[in-house]
């Protein structure tokens, strides 16, 4: 019996083409600046350290700004960039820069999951913050009531198996009854190692009824997970 559902965003709720189009060309082409007009806030402070730290050298500002647009350039996911962009991203939402991608058929099944009683959680390697903020500013409204947590590379890299243990231990379920859904094998892979149910996300492309996972197009194939 499902008893909570872990989401994915890229790929999986949200179209990558937003994520790589709109959100990490916005936070690079800001990022330089952002850093330098916020750099003596607390948390700035603290994630540039945290920067520094991961390369350990003490960089100057121009240079963690550089490792910065390094690792966006690499598609990096680490986390102190991450933690970054999600501040970015944020200024970018309330000055109506963008708006958060959601597919339709993402919002009609995520409701109604919840409303049978289902916990709904995500796991994305972009921070929580800027999860929080992408299903905050829709273009169907703030969806965050839907959803009772959220994790990040925090608590682990998404293609490794104790991540998923980890998070069934905050959930406080079972593996067995919480359903990942993912458009990446590698994560379901790791998912499903830690006991976690799957369902593959195959948004563009054909279905292959042999895939190791299940394949569906979408969420409204899903269907009635414990009818």
């Amino acid at each position: 019996m499902i008893k909570a559902i872990v989401t994915d965003i890229e790929g999986t709720t949200s179209s990558i083409s937003f994520v790589k189009e709109v959100l990490f060309p916005y936070a690079q082409t800001h990022i330089a600046e952002f850093v330098r007009q916020h750099q003596d806030e607390a948390q700035v402070k603290t994630l540039l350290q945290d920067v520094r730290d991961t390369v350990a050298a003490q960089l100057t500002l121009d240079q963690v700004i550089a490792q910065l647009l390094t690792w966006i350039d690499e598609d990096k996911k680490v986390t102190p960039l991450k933690a970054l962009q999600g501040l970015i991203w944020e200024e970018g939402y309330h000055l109506g820069a963008f708006v958060g991608h959601i597919y339709p058929d993402v919002i009609d099944n995520l409701r109604a999951w919840k409303a049978s009683g289902i916990d709904l959680y995500v796991y994305s390697s972009g921070s929580v913050h800027a999860q929080k903020l992408l299903f905050g500013h829709t273009g169907h409204g703030d969806l965050t009531p839907l959803f009772s947590g959220y994790f990040d590379t925090r608590i682990g890299a998404k293609q490794e198996s104790v991540a998923y243990s980890q998070i069934a231990g905050q959930i406080g379920s079972s593996p067995t009854n919480i359903l990942f859904l993912s458009d990446i094998k590698a994560e379901l892979d790791a998912a499903r190692s830690a006991g976690f149910q799957t369902l593959w996300l195959i948004r563009e492309g054909l279905i292959d009824p042999s895939a190791e996972h299940r394949q569906v197009a979408d969420f409204d194939q899903i269907g009635d997970l414990n009818g």
